[in-house]
């Protein structure tokens, strides 16, 4: 299996509209990074990416971690997200860092940052899910 997690994403609109893009994966701190690109659709009449939208690189980023934490064998099923919106997002690329900062048996907890490219934190959440099989496409 390749470990490039947009190309298991492909064919999947929601990571093309998100323009999610592999970085890194730090197995020692289950810690993966993704590239995202929010186009112009997602931008609200105050000039920032809608604040669901900002929850769904979030989303995507602590997922990933944690199907890379298990080498592609399991993916979290989300029981609860909390986030923070700290600036604006504006269009363009973005860099998501998700962890997984617990994981039990029954309960996993991970969480996600999201920056511009000058590196300041634009949001932040943290998500309460449980571990199951990662769903395969045949």
């Amino acid at each position: 299996m390749s470990g490039d997690p947009t190309e298991h994403a492909l064919g999947h609109a929601h990571a093309e509209l998100m323009g999610v893009q592999f970085d890194s994966f730090d197995a020692e701190r289950e810690e993966i990074t993704l590239r995202f690109h929010a186009p112009d659709s997602f931008i609200t009449p105050r000039g920032s990416v809608q604040g669901g939208l900002v929850a769904g690189f979030l989303d995507e980023v602590m997922g990933w971690a944690h199907v890379w934490a298990t080498e592609q064998r399991e993916a979290p099923l989300n029981l609860e997200i909390s986030m923070s919106l700290l600036k604006p997002v504006l269009a363009g690329p973005l860099i998501g860092k998700g962890r997984v900062v617990r994981r039990g048996r029954k309960v996993i907890f991970l969480e996600g940052q999201l920056f511009d490219e000058a590196g300041n934190l634009l949001a932040r959440s943290t998500s309460t899910a449980i571990p199951t099989p990662r769903p395969v496409k045949e």
